[in-house]
């Protein structure tokens, strides 16, 4: 990127259109980071989209794959990145050359508004690097909030130190290893930033000898009040505590790249890889758990800033053009824009008009409730503490209803083996919400815990698969067994669930078995 780095400073006349947007976006309550826009060309565009957005990463052949899609795409006319924006303070903005001036002021606005989700959402202070990665209040904040976001440096850093371990260990040799390392980069707890600082326990360290308790006596009464037979009962009860207690860990552990990090036998060159991949993996998190969220307040403020502030009559036929792909809904897809967007506009009703609370929970008067308007004007403060709180699981566990269903049309399909094609299983309202909680719920990942590090006394590694109705893919558990075994350097184990028995998988480093677990 060095070499077209000072190339891309936006224009005078963009100048003079980033400064007015953001100040109609700030004189709306939009709170963002300082906002640094370039201009790039669409190879450049899609070598920092190939990046995840950022203008330096680790090497891997991997990201020479993406720009190559990406590339081939654009060519083809299958797809065009109009913006890219990063989570960072201060916040980096990529605008495509070549973009007619309605374009860049639509992207304008709508980066505002990310930029004012990554500051505000709860989910983000995740990214806070000084706060050590550890916020146990993410709802509560200084006003002076100003957090230490500078993931391009961080990113920049990762790139220096793994590129360090290729000019040791050669490039074939670490980037196998990041192959392993990214096939289990899902494997952590998205939460655990926000759960304190953990304690890490050698399972090596010596215990000390429990002391018996005893009663307090004298002498002469010792044989009385602390007889023999009491004494060796509590010491067989503190043994068999002690037993217990070695089991490692002592509860199942969600998080398990940290585990390795912090339990398996690696090399320091393969540790510090996996802490980069760890590190980066948290980093997208709080994107992926904010999707809908994060692109329907994006849709919803550069909509409403651009209707009524930002463009002239000439303009508004263009914009409408252009928007309208936006909010299209392709076949066979949930569009987040169009799905959040339009919540956010549900919500800002409801609470205008009072559509809320016991009394309206209460009421069973269809006619009453269509024409329910208490005009207390609140939605709009209702949307910017929904935009702070709350991520897509719950924004669309409290927010979505029945009206919402019905009035948007929303439906589940599934595969009809009958007629070899999708067809609407059901527009019932609870089977839709469920369907769409379930493919959010940790980003359709499954849950997959720690159980047992010393699995049947062998320094075995054992999963558990949590299966909540969700199968292991056959081919993707193989490959991540054998990603486990890399890093384990031993046998690994996983406890699932198939055709509703218990099953174990295991890869030894030679062969997958399988075979049916005691329940």
């Amino acid at each position: 990127m060095s070499e077209f780095a000072l190339k891309t400073a936006l224009p005078q006349y963009l100048r003079v259109e980033q400064d007015r947007i953001q100040a109609i976006a700030a004189a709306e309550g939009l709170d963002f980071f300082p906002i640094v826009f370039e201009i790039l060309t669409y190879d450049q565009m899609n070598e920092i989209a190939a990046y995840g957005g950022f203008p330096n990463r680790y090497p891997h052949w991997r990201f020479g794959m993406e720009y190559e899609q990406l590339a081939k795409s654009y060519e083809y006319g299958l797809s065009k990145i109009y913006e890219m924006v990063i989570n960072n303070n201060p916040s980096y903005a990529y605008l495509l050359e070549g973009n007619s001036l309605v374009d860049q002021k639509l992207v304008m606005a709508h980066v505002c508004a990310h930029v004012d989700f990554f500051k505000n959402n709860f989910c983000f202070r995740s990214t806070d690097l000084d706060t050590g990665g550890r916020t146990v209040s993410p709802a509560v904040r200084r006003k002076d909030y100003d957090p230490n976001r500078r993931w391009i440096d961080k990113m920049a850093n990762h790139g220096s130190r793994v590129r360090k371990h290729v000019a040791r260990q050669g490039i074939n040799k670490v980037e196998e290893f990041i192959d392993h390392c990214l096939s289990l980069e899902n494997l952590i707890d998205p939460h655990s930033p926000f759960h304190g600082r953990r304690a890490v326990v050698d399972p090596e360290a010596e215990v000390k000898a429990a002391e018996i308790p005893r009663l307090r006596s004298k002498d002469y009464m010792e044989p009385f009040i602390n007889p023999a037979e009491y004494l060796e009962e509590q010491r067989v009860k503190i043994e068999k505590e002690k037993d217990r207690v070695k089991k490692f860990p002592e509860r199942r552990e969600r998080d398990v790249l940290q585990f390795l990090m912090d339990h398996a036998p690696l090399e320091r060159w393969e540790r510090d890889v996996l802490e980069v991949i760890t590190e980066e993996a948290f980093y997208f998190v709080p994107q992926m758990q904010t999707k809908i969220m994060n692109e329907g307040w994006a849709t919803y403020w550069h909509s409403k800033l651009m209707t009524t502030k930002i463009l002239d009559a000439s303009e508004i036929i263009d914009y409408a053009d252009h928007a309208a792909g936006v909010l299209a809904t392709s076949k066979g897809q949930l569009n987040p824009y169009k799905l959040g967007v339009e919540l956010y506009r549900h919500i800002e009703e409801r609470w205008d008009r009072g559509q809320f609370g016991k009394e309206w929970e209460e009421c069973d008067d269809l006619s009453a409730k269509k024409n329910w308007d208490l005009r207390l004007g609140l939605g709009k403060e209702k949307i910017f503490e929904v935009r702070a709180l709350y991520n897509d699981v719950t924004f669309i566990d409290e927010f979505l209803t029945p009206d919402f269903c019905r009035d948007h049309k929303l439906f589940s399909f599934s595969w009809s083996s009958r007629n070899e094609r999708y067809e609407i299983e059901t527009r019932e309202f609870k089977a839709v919400k469920e369907k769409l909680l379930f493919q959010l719920t940790n980003a359709g990942s499954p849950f997959i815990y720690v159980e047992d590090a010393n699995f049947e006394n062998k320094g075995e590694l054992l999963l558990t698969h949590d299966h909540q109705g969700m199968d292991l893919r056959a081919d993707y558990a193989r490959e991540v067994l054998k990603s486990l075994v890399r890093i384990w350097k031993r046998p690994v184990s996983v406890t699932s669930m198939n055709e509703a028995k218990p099953v174990i998988l295991r890869y030894d480093g030679r062969e997958q078995t399988t075979r049916h677990a005691r329940v």
